[in-house]
């Protein structure tokens, strides 16, 4: 009877781990960055290479980084939501075209529209395994004091904007 249910035990445990990993929310997860300061980095601006960006520069507004490229699918499919983002003007929305080729990511943006507020290249993706990009897109919420308090691995969802982050925009914004 007992070698019966020793297997029967742990079918039931495996099936329940595998419901639990299979229901979980991946792209929601939280990120060892999100709390911490966000890791600095000084880049040229990827239409004025001889001018530069770091993320000291935004200290004491709340701003968004997101990380792309010209070859990512799922940017493009992000796209029309960054447009519609840079629209409302909540919060500047600044760019960190990843592993990419500095002339395609301009071309990019030229044909699709440009978002950003500006853009940064980061070519051989440094700052991107900086910040633990494991896939773009990647989105950061930043505070005031460039403290990361959200991270959204994958595509913005009109639905998630709306949700998450502009609310969390909106309430950063109002703490002194």
């Amino acid at each position: 009877m007992m070698r019966s249910i020793i297997p029967l035990l742990a079918i039931v445990v495996i099936s329940v781990l595998l419901y639990q990993g299979f229901n979980a929310r991946p792209r929601e997860n939280i990120s060892p960055l999100v709390g911490k300061p966000a890791p600095a980095f000084t880049l040229p601006q990827l239409h004025e290479p001889d001018k530069k960006f770091s993320p000291q520069d935004m200290l004491g507004k709340v701003w968004l980084l997101n990380i792309w490229a010209s070859w990512c699918v799922s940017c493009k499919e992000e796209h029309s939501v960054l447009l519609a983002l840079a629209r409302q003007n909540v919060a500047p929305l600044y760019g960190l075209d990843y592993k990419d080729k500095r002339e395609d990511g301009a071309a990019w943006l030229a044909s699709g529209g440009n978002p950003y507020v500006l853009n940064v290249s980061d070519t051989e993706g440094s700052i991107g395994n900086d910040y633990g990009v494991s896939g773009v897109p990647e989105t950061y919420v930043i505070d005031k004091q460039g403290v990361i308090r959200y991270k959204q691995s994958g595509v913005i969802t009109p639905q998630g904007l709306k949700e998450k982050i502009l609310p969390l925009v909106a309430e950063l914004q109002n703490i002194k």
